[in-house]
């Protein structure tokens, strides 16, 4: 059975009603149990539902452009009216797009309850161009709250929510332990986010792990920003960058730099969620198995959580980052994405309960 960490008993109850996927036993794929190779088979493995999105770019401040795809679900059933159709915001991982395996299926489970989703694309990563030298990383949110607030501003009568994986989970609880009850979100659900990235990236040094991920994630940011590498040698030596074999390395010569840390340690430490949970202020289920590279179970701050009645963890002792896989053929559904159905629709269905359990 997993762990359910929470210190408001009325969360709790809530969650073991209306969300109960969260004391079931989590049964992992027998073949596949061990953290590294549930990470691993996982893109390989699972079906990539089709999904017809429809493609919107919107300004930034500084004269940027990001790129977000629209999941209108206008067949809902349950939701005939668009301007009161609840919305789910979705933020995928470093390097991830809408077209990840994992978003197509929480867009898919989101149809199915009538929900209409929001992918929010980084800069520069979903086929369209830089308009300035600024790509992100997982400390800056400015992009984020101007996306929250032009998703909200255009249905502001929708019950609206947000999930993020992976970096995308940690861009979001640095959102929100900024911004505290100050926002249009009611609730967010968090998957596999790197708490500390201290020792994030000390694990995945070690040398299996930087043969089986590191290098290759390494390899994968660099192919991320060649693509604009006339905007950006404007402001970085792009061959030195080019030059980088750790993700510690790519973030001291590039993302440090861009955002204006004085040191790579500077900006882990800002980057690290664990650090702002204590101010998140509203409810929040976050999902990590302990044996996941990507985010240490040691590091996962199940004290602080403690501290803060909006969160609650939900801990695996399997499934490793992005996994989850059950069943002897994992094709289609993922323990992750049942803890995500359910919690979004216990959210949007029942979330007024939470404060009078």
């Amino acid at each position: 059975k997993p762990q359910l960490v929470a210190s408001n008993d009325r969360f709790c109850r809530f969650l073991e009603e209306y969300c109960p996927v969260v004391t079931e036993t989590y049964y992992p794929t027998i073949w596949c149990w061990e953290g590294r190779v549930q990470t691993l088979l996982r893109p390989f493995i699972t079906s990539r539902p089709q999904v017809q999105y429809r493609n919107e770019l919107i300004k930034t401040a500084d004269g940027g452009q990001i790129s977000l795809d629209w999941f209108d679900n206008n067949d809902s059933l349950y939701y005939p009216d668009a301007s009161t159709r609840p919305t789910v915001l979705l933020l995928p991982g470093l390097t991830g797009t809408s077209k990840e395996s994992y978003i197509l299926h929480m867009i898919h489970q989101s149809e199915t309850l009538g929900y209409r989703c929001v992918v929010f694309n980084n800069r520069g990563i979903a086929g369209e161009d830089l308009l300035t030298p600024r790509t992100y990383c997982a400390a800056n949110t400015e992009d984020l709250e101007a996306v929250i607030h032009h998703v909200h501003s255009l249905h502001p009568s929708a019950p609206f929510m947000a999930a993020g994986v992976s970096m995308g989970g940690m861009l979001l609880l640095n959102y929100l332990g900024k911004t505290g009850r100050d926002t249009p979100l009611m609730a967010a659900a968090i998957f596999s986010a790197g708490w500390n990235v201290f020792e994030s990236v000390e694990s995945l040094e070690k040398p299996l792990n930087w043969l089986l991920f590191n290098y290759y994630l390494t390899t994968c940011l660099q192919s991320s920003i060649s693509r604009h590498r006339q905007m950006l040698e404007k402001l970085f030596d792009m061959d030195l960058v080019m030059k980088a074999r750790t993700v510690r390395e790519f973030d001291k010569q590039f993302t440090s730099v861009m955002f204006g840390y004085r040191t790579i340690d500077d900006y882990y430490e800002d980057a690290s969620p664990c650090r702002k949970l204590k101010s998140v202020g509203i409810p929040v289920l976050c999902l990590n198995s302990v044996d996941d590279v990507f985010s240490p179970g040691h590091a996962i701050p199940v004290e602080t959580a403690k501290q803060n009645a909006n969160v609650a963890l939900v801990l695996t002792s399997c499934g490793g980052h992005i996994g989850f896989l059950e069943g002897i053929w994992p094709r289609k559904c993922t323990y992750m994405d049942r803890v995500f159905k359910q919690f979004v629709q216990a959210m949007f269905e029942h979330g007024n309960k939470i404060f009078s359990m």
